[in-house]
């Protein structure tokens, strides 16, 4: 599924404009980009934690040559699922409800829980 495919798929379940869920979509990538470019983990309840991982320096080689070649740390980022959605992607979890448009489920209050970067 692309970017484009996943705003399609949006709009018609919530009956937003493909427009209003672009921009949701974009803003909500933008920030997720951010949080990881600062070095903070972000977890989104029930679907999985973004977080940023050191690889440390390493000697690896060149396969076509087999010469070993220095490879400096770097940052990466990185995706763990969640219970629930390991659980829905092997068939034994529930799907996933969709919150409707003004339901309780569709809010995102702001409550800080104490760990370092963004939680939903």
């Amino acid at each position: 599924m692309t970017k484009r495919e996943l705003v399609i798929s949006v709009a018609e379940r919530l009956g937003y404009t493909q427009n209003e869920v672009s921009e949701v979509v974009q803003k909500t990538l933008d920030t997720i980009t951010e949080c990881l470019a600062e070095g903070q983990r972000l977890e989104i309840r029930n679907f999985g934690v973004f977080e940023v991982k050191k690889r440390d320096a390493r000697i690896g080689r060149n396969p076509r040559t087999g010469q070993e070649v220095s490879i400096s740390q770097k940052s990466v980022a990185t995706f763990k699922p969640g219970k629930a959605l390991k659980e829905y992607v092997e068939g034994i979890g529930p799907r996933p409800a969709i919150a409707e448009p003004g339901s309780a489920a569709a809010a995102h209050p702001n409550q800080p829980d104490g760990q370092p970067g963004l939680s939903v």
